[in-house]
């Protein structure tokens, strides 16, 4: 049953809040005011070895406005939950806008802000797909149930320690506009995570392995079964360290590449995800984690990948950690073409951007950490489509002579262009004619991303379609963190270049 947004939310001064806020702005002059009040709580555990090790239980709350005025932006937030404070905030908003416009002009700018248009939804309400909400579940419970999952790892031979962490979100937004929209929202998260380590005390040798299941839009159902097995993860986990504890290392040199869904979410985030964020194309995004290559002079003729690429951004997925109904403009939830058979076809956008460059509407990329922060472009849940009645991963691997199948994500790095990179995973097997021959140590894929992109020779179908994703992606400067997934099938990469990560650190 869906739910409903929270009354304890709702109870709060809300809409007189707003109407307080954007009246003072439109008698101020601003061309254009929003007003947005947030409640985020975050709640987190950790146990060490099945007994709890910490927890934190935290609420942000308050509200900010943002005004477009003489054609810069203002920004202020408060906590005071009065109309007088308020009414107060936009006037400190506006007094900052105006001030921005002054140093524009002493500099000589002449760039001004302008929003793309976007309808008027008038009063809309939308709550994400979840069942449980984690909050209403005691922290007794929640305990016992990581200590639970610990234990069974713990009881195996083989392992020496177990980590394990659950991070819950509930977040409530209300936002309004002089334009006429106002929405109330409500977005439930969890991230949990269990890691085996394994030590041979004889050899000084250490292992580690960290569950696949990734962060998601979905309540305390999702960690007892509904969207995830953990059973049946928690129950291989041993033996899997076990192996790669003896594997040998990589030797290094060119391979086919198998990537599973699990760790091909992090090469897309990284190499499709940021880089087709335009304000990092056109360079406003350079400080925290550089431009793109990716820059607007190749839309439409930019040769991402080969044909069977095709990317899509999305705010609508069901469970996606940036699904939303309204992003943080008003601007209603969509998803959209960034990459359709290889070729670089659409970008990421919020409301001043898609005006900036001339690309009509916003697609819903706007979103700020808190109330206290100003919204900036964001990414959505970018995803690559599988193929229709595409390969399972087996049969992936089957046309595969001589390569290397990467399972789970863990280290990576890409430059300040998002075009050289490299990452590590989980766990890797070889492959010797089409079969999967034991685990490899130390595995590292390296490339440039259209060169990565454009050697994809197979995609899976939808069977092997997941939404991975991540709670902590950061950017902008002061820097603010958004949750994010990216759907993906497993992949086929050919003559992909492999180093052995021990060789590369100069470790025996």
């Amino acid at each position: 049953m869906p739910h409903s947004i929270d009354a304890s939310f709702l109870a709060l001064p809300l809409r007189p809040l707003a109407d307080a806020a954007l009246a003072r702005a439109r008698a101020l002059g601003a061309d254009h005011a929003d007003f947005r009040f947030e409640r985020v709580r975050t709640a987190g555990r950790r146990l060490r070895d099945a007994r709890l090790a910490g927890s934190s239980d935290t609420t942000d709350l308050g509200y900010g406005v943002r005004v477009v005025h003489d054609g810069a932006w203002g920004f202020a937030s408060g906590t005071e939950p009065t109309m007088d404070a308020a009414a107060r905030v936009a006037g400190q908003a506006v007094a900052m806008a105006r001030l921005a416009a002054k140093v524009n002009a002493t500099a000589g700018s002449a760039e001004r802000v302008e929003l793309a248009d976007e309808p008027s939804y008038g009063e809309r309400t939308w709550v994400s797909s979840y069942e449980v909400d984690p909050f209403s579940v005691p922290d007794a419970e929640q305990t016992a149930l990581l200590a639970d999952y610990s234990g069974r790892l713990l009881a195996a031979d083989g392992v020496s320690h177990v980590d394990a962490s659950l991070v819950a979100v509930h977040e409530n937004k209300f936002y309004a506009d002089t334009a006429g929209t106002t929405t109330t929202q409500q977005r439930v998260r969890v991230h949990p995570r269990l890691t085996a380590v394994a030590v041979d005390a004889a050899g000084g040798a250490f292992e580690s392995m960290r569950t696949l299941a990734p962060p998601a839009g979905r309540g305390w159902e999702y960690l007892t079964g509904t969207g995830w097995d953990w059973d049946a993860e928690l129950a291989e986990i041993p033996s899997l360290l076990a192996e790669k504890l003896r594997a040998p290392g990589v030797r290094p040199g060119a391979y086919d590449l198998v990537v599973d869904a699990s760790n091909l979410w992090l090469t897309i985030h990284e190499s499709v995800g940021h880089a087709t964020e335009l304000d990092r194309a056109l360079g406003y995004e350079a400080a925290y984690a550089g431009t793109s290559f990716a820059t607007p002079d190749g839309l439409g003729t930019l040769r991402y990948g080969s044909p069977l690429m095709n990317v899509t951004g999305d705010r609508t997925a069901e469970h996606g950690l940036a699904t939303v109904g309204y992003d943080d403009e008003g601007v209603a939830a969509q998803s959209w073409s960034i990459v359709e058979h290889g070729v670089l076809t659409g970008y990421q956008l919020d409301r001043r951007i898609a005006r900036l460059h001339g690309l009509g509407r916003s697609n819903g990329c706007s979103y700020a950490d808190s109330p206290s922060r100003m919204p900036v472009q964001r990414m959505a849940n970018v995803s690559l489509l599988p193929a229709p009645d595409g390969p399972s991963t087996e049969e992936l691997i089957a046309g595969v002579d001589r390569g290397i199948y990467v399972v789970g994500d863990r280290s990576w790095s890409i430059d300040q262009q998002r075009y050289n990179f490299q990452f590590t995973q989980q766990r890797a097997y070889a492959i010797r004619n089409g079969r999967l021959c034991g685990q490899l140590r130390d595995v590292v894929y390296q490339g440039t991303t259209p060169d990565f992109w454009g050697s994809m020779e197979g995609v899976g179908g939808p069977r092997t379609y997941v939404l991975g994703g991540a709670f902590n992606c950061g950017k902008a400067q002061p820097g603010q963190i958004a949750a994010v997934s990216h759907g993906c099938p497993s992949a086929l990469f050919r003559n992909v270049n492999i180093l052995n990560a021990s060789a590369e650190s100069g470790r025996p």
